[in-house]
């Protein structure tokens, strides 16, 4: 089986390749998709670089998306192989909760309306709660991998860090030394520890709603680079942007909290003890609410076993006692949201084709899609 796919624009680019907009080269087929073309692993043999194949993160991206079928997960359409580079095939989302955020930033108000936050902040909850139940951690949550289709709904995406949580083949941490970006790490992860919970997830959409709020990153420290891949540095300036406003850490507030390994490293601040600032921060936000202070401070908890789950979230008074919200919040609303910046400067756009063959596995499974 062979499919065209006509690139028309290119998205964005990171470590794991390039995203491109495209529309099938069936003129029948009237829908957009995403293309996400990873880059070839390589490794030095000698002074040559050789292709040794498809990265762990492509992998793994694909082996989940496969499997996994949910309104706020982002849909996988066709898995394609063309010379011998992997390239995944999404439905398509006009933006992505980063550029709403920046959109609100330089708007008039300065904030994102009351039932349009509570309608992203359910459905990233609703997306991970699935997750969560099928036994998966994203480990990447932030608002650049949180995508909303035209009318307002989430499509939680990028999975190249996900991790099946039940009968793991190796421990979290050998094989994945650092994960979830500095901005959003739960505190358990900056201080080591080696095993951890589907709470680091909800952790991270505790810091997206104070995002969402604030209209900037509510903890953003300087990330230390690692200089020895087999050392994770302790990442001092995010730990002590959380120290600041969630307060101190302690053994009675963290019971277990001087067993993880970094432990030893809060005595190095120069200010010991800090109080918990975050009802007065929320008293500074123009969408507040006490059942939003609530729920923020339950995803907020330092101990990840008193961390509110993603389920019990779905059920958090916050939600339950407005029913004035949609999971389409953007019909019917006043604010027209520009579509994500698409650019032309990149090879594959100026070819405007790429003709591809799906992976026979593929096929079979999204047939009829």
């Amino acid at each position: 089986m062979k499919d065209g796919y006509k690139i028309i624009g290119f998205i964005s680019s990171g470590t794991y390749g390039k995203v491109y907009k495209a529309v099938s080269s069936n003129s029948n087929d009237k829908r957009l998709f995403a293309i996400k073309k990873f880059k070839a692993e390589s490794k030095q043999v000698s002074s040559n670089a050789q292709q040794t194949g498809v990265s762990q993160s492509a992998i793994r991206e694909m082996m989940l998306c496969r499997e996994i079928q949910h309104e706020n997960i982002v849909s996988l359409v066709q898995v394609l192989l063309k010379d011998g580079t992997i390239s995944m095939v999404f439905e398509y989302a006009e933006h992505d909760l980063l550029q709403i955020i920046h959109f609100h930033s330089r708007s008039r108000t300065r904030q994102i309306p009351p039932s349009i936050l509570k309608s992203i902040l359910w459905q990233i909850i609703n997306g991970v709660a699935y997750l969560h139940e099928n036994w998966i951690m994203h480990r990447d949550l932030k608002p650049a991998n949180i995508m909303i289709t035209a009318t307002g709904k989430v499509k939680i995406g990028d999975l190249g860090l996900g991790r099946l949580i039940r009968d793991p083949i190796l421990p979290f941490y050998s094989s994945d030394r650092v994960v979830v970006t500095i901005w959003y790490r739960a505190p358990e992860l900056l201080l080591g520890a080696h095993d951890y919970t589907p709470a680091i997830d909800v952790w991270a959409i505790g810091c997206i709603y104070g995002e969402m709020l604030a209209l900037s990153p509510l903890f953003k420290g300087d990330e230390i680079k690692m200089e020895d891949k087999k050392v994770v540095p302790f990442q001092s300036t995010q730990m002590l942007r959380i120290m600041e406003l969630l307060g101190t850490p302690t053994e009675e507030r963290w019971p277990g909290l001087k067993n993880y390994p970094e432990y030893y490293q809060l005595s190095s601040f120069e200010v010991r003890y800090w109080n918990n600032l975050l009802p007065q921060w929320y008293q500074t936000v123009k969408n507040r609410d006490p059942q939003g202070l609530d729920l923020l401070m339950k995803m907020l908890q330092y101990d990840p076993k008193s961390r509110i789950t993603a389920k019990q979230a779905l059920e958090h008074v916050f939600f339950t006692s407005d029913k004035l919200w949609t999971t389409s919040p953007f019909l019917n609303q006043p604010i027209h949201y520009p579509e994500r910046r698409i650019s032309e400067d990149d090879s594959e756009v100026s070819s405007k084709r790429v003709l591809s063959t799906s992976l026979r596995s593929e096929s079979k499974r999204f047939k009829g899609n």
